[in-house]
């Protein structure tokens, strides 16, 4: 038979001792002498003592976990942000629950449930693609847990966020590819509810109308982005004998899928087709060429992030103002890109 989890009050028996003295011993009390510190640690490691994080949460107010929500964990970029929010939260003795939405709205609604179960000290959260009712964020925000959204954000809701400036980002991106000659620009985008999606194709569209190019819809295809996207959306251009000379996806996978077709097809990159994505995944500085991309400050986005996240954790939720930190992103160009002599 599974025996039951062991407890304080199982070490303070064998110890012959109280369950509050334990309490205080593994919590490192400065009134608890150093060998009962020893004894009662020496005694929850022979029981196998997992502490209870729920209840000591409802004892104190405080799990000293932070809950995150990604729509996926297998992004250089969501990794990278992962890596900037725990610098900070385990400077500061804070652990973080990742969880995954899989771009599923049913399944970011029940982590969210989960987390909340979970007594966490708050949520950060990058919202999935097929998200459009913010209910359960809502929830967080009622019971007066701290929220704070990164990347993928919402209007609809009123706090505290972090974003790079993707306007600008798509922008500078468009220019480089008018500038090295491009004048028909294919680009690739997703679901306009989505902010980063949105501003993305703003910036495009802005960059074409400053240099006097038109606007034309048959070159903006909609997809989830993945790799598979992004060569059935080039393939869809090409057998639709649509011309263009450039690229610009709002995602590195779907610009790779669109470039591994281009080659089958027999075009040559960059002297026939100029290509750019949006995210610096590892894989663009290895490809062949190498693939024009813009860098979204990752690390430094989880570092801001996390502490936004804190901030707001210090503060009386009724009155602190929501903030958004807009960090400037960086256009890295290669050779996928650039004008041929």
């Amino acid at each position: 038979m599974k025996q039951d989890r062991a407890t304080i009050h199982d070490i303070a028996k064998k110890l012959n001792t109280t369950a509050s003295t334990v309490s205080r011993a593994l919590n490192n009390h400065p009134r608890i002498s150093e060998a009962t510190k020893k004894q009662v640690l020496k005694m929850a490691k022979k029981l196998n003592y997992q502490p209870n994080h729920i209840a000591s949460a409802l004892r104190s107010g405080r799990s000293r976990l932070i809950g995150v929500v990604l729509p996926t964990i297998n992004r250089n970029f969501f990794s990278s942000v992962i890596r900037g929010i725990e610098e900070i939260a385990n400077n500061l003795d804070y652990k973080v629950i990742i969880t995954q939405s899989y771009e599923d709205y049913e399944k970011e609604v029940q982590t969210v449930e989960a987390l909340l179960n979970a007594r966490v000290d708050g949520i950060i959260a990058s919202i999935g693609k097929n998200t459009e009712n913010f209910d359960h964020f809502k929830k967080v925000l009622k019971k007066g847990i701290p929220l704070v959204l990164f990347d993928r954000i919402s209007n609809e809701l009123e706090v505290s966020q972090v974003v790079i400036d993707d306007h600008l980002g798509a922008y500078q991106t468009a220019d480089h590819l008018i500038k090295q000659g491009c004048k028909r620009i294919v680009h690739f985008t997703s679901s306009q509810k989505i902010n980063i999606y949105k501003e993305r194709k703003r910036g495009y569209e802005d960059a074409l109308k400053e240099h006097g190019l038109p606007v034309d819809p048959e070159l903006v295809v909609l997809s989830n982005m993945q790799l598979e996207d992004g060569r059935q959306a080039m393939l869809q251009i090409i057998e639709k004998g649509i011309p263009f000379d450039g690229v610009f996806s709002a995602s590195d996978y779907a610009a790779m899928g669109a470039m591994q077709v281009l080659k089958e097809k027999g075009f040559k990159i960059p002297s026939q087709v100029k290509i750019a994505g949006f995210g610096d995944e590892p894989f663009t500085s290895f490809t062949e060429p190498s693939i024009t991309t813009v860098d979204q400050k990752s690390i430094p986005m989880g570092r801001i992030t996390a502490e936004t996240f804190f901030e707001l954790l210090k503060s009386d939720p009724k009155q602190s103002v929501p903030q958004r930190t807009i960090l400037k992103p960086e256009l890295i160009i290669r050779d996928s890109s650039k004008k041929t002599k």
